[in-house]
């Protein structure tokens, strides 16, 4: 088996040699900057944003990016930096690919990252077929990623050099034979070192605050989905025992680890949700320990290496806010990979992506899968049936 090591490979950019390059613009600070450095090293630089809101767009949807506004800033950005701007139709797949998803995982009793799918499906796989029909060698985007290429010529993507900004997170599921044609620009800068060129060459998004929120997402995310999916009311059971210990308004208000908004009856007890069965209807919920996670099994594999060159011990990060931890792989294969923790991990969530890496570099990743659980036997439900309190 061979790994690449900091000391073996180089961050690598191309040369231009006139070569013409897509570069996705957001509207946003990072993808502005990007377009003008791809200038600066004399590339044939084509600016494209993805039109992802509907036409009927709801108040507080796509504000920040991905909005009329954001097509705005980003068509006088591309002006200012002199190159050609297109908005690109991608209502359709936006839907069928990030929010019907969104929405089933739910249902599912699962806690899903759309951002992983629309780096996998759209912005990584659509957009590099659209730059191939325009006569483009590359994409770009404004991401916080290292490109880089090892003792073999291979490219790899590794960790930014921002590490409060690091994307690899989301781009797991890059294809892998797409790599050579993905850019990085800024991935060896810092944030504020983007918006000290941004303000040098007076671009007008240098000061533009950044997204936190899920682009299609007015407010909270619970109510979003209370929109669209029926609401079941059900019990909330003790995971040792099968007691019922509260009412639940529907298994997809709840996450994994949720300790706060459960209404038991017994208010005082400190529970947390270990377990969510929309097939039953029940969430179960337990003590600290029965959130702790032994390992994890991953589901749709992607892999940016050879499946037979993954290190057997690695590093896993389960959350995008969370430090990567140390895992070894059990079992490994086209389809997923079954992982077992150096330590136990608190709450890891269905839904979710467990990434892999070897140091700094992103090896792919996969979704989780729940556990395989002896659930209890079903108690009878108390006649009484308490309000319950809101989630």
């Amino acid at each position: 088996m061979t790994t690449v090591t900091p000391t073996s490979a180089r961050t690598h950019s191309p040369a231009p040699q006139g070569e013409r390059v897509l570069c996705a613009m957001s509207g946003g600070v990072d993808s502005s900057v990007t377009a003008a450095l791809l200038k600066d090293q004399g590339y044939q630089v084509v600016g494209a944003m993805m039109r992802f809101w509907p036409d009927d767009k709801r108040v507080d949807t796509f504000d920040t990016c991905c909005s009329p506004d954001a097509a705005y800033e980003a068509r006088r950005v591309a002006e200012q930096v002199g190159v050609p701007f297109y908005l690109l139709d991608y209502r359709e797949q936006f839907q069928r690919h990030i929010v019907g998803p969104f929405l089933d995982e739910y249902a599912r009793g699962r806690t899903p990252n759309p951002c992983v799918n629309c780096n996998t499906k759209v912005k990584f796989d659509e957009l590099v077929k659209k730059a191939k029909m325009l006569g483009c060698r590359y994409v770009a985007t404004g991401h916080y990623v290292k490109r880089v290429e090892n003792a073999a010529g291979e490219v790899e993507f590794w960790r930014g050099d921002d590490p409060r900004k690091d994307q690899t997170y989301f781009l797991w599921g890059t294809p892998r034979d797409a790599l050579p044609y993905i850019l990085f620009p800024v991935g060896e800068l810092e944030k504020p070192q983007v918006r000290q060129i941004a303000e040098e060459r007076g671009l007008l998004t240098a000061r533009k605050p950044e997204s936190q929120n899920i682009c299609f997402v007015p407010g909270k995310v619970q109510d979003f989905v209370a929109e669209h999916l029926p609401q079941a009311t059900g019990f909330i059971r003790e995971i040792a025992s099968g007691e019922v210990v509260g009412e639940h308004l529907g298994t997809q208000f709840y996450t994994l680890g949720q300790k706060k908004g459960l209404g038991l009856y017994q208010s005082h007890r400190i529970r947390h949700v270990v377990h969510l069965d929309p097939a039953t209807n029940t969430v179960w919920v337990g003590d600290y320990e029965d959130c702790m996670w032994t390992g994890l099994r991953a589901s749709s594999a992607n892999y940016l290496l050879d499946l037979r060159d993954l290190p057997q011990d690695l590093e896993v990060q389960v959350r995008y806010r969370t430090a990567p931890v140390k895992a070894r792989v059990v079992h490994a294969d086209e389809h997923g990979f079954k992982l077992e923790f150096a330590e136990p991990q608190f709450a890891v969530a269905p839904g979710q992506s467990a990434v892999l890496y070897a140091g700094p570099r992103l090896l792919g990743g996969g979704l989780i899968e729940d556990h395989s659980r002896d659930l209890p036997a079903l108690q009878p439900a108390p006649k009484r049936r308490p309000v319950n309190a809101p989630v």
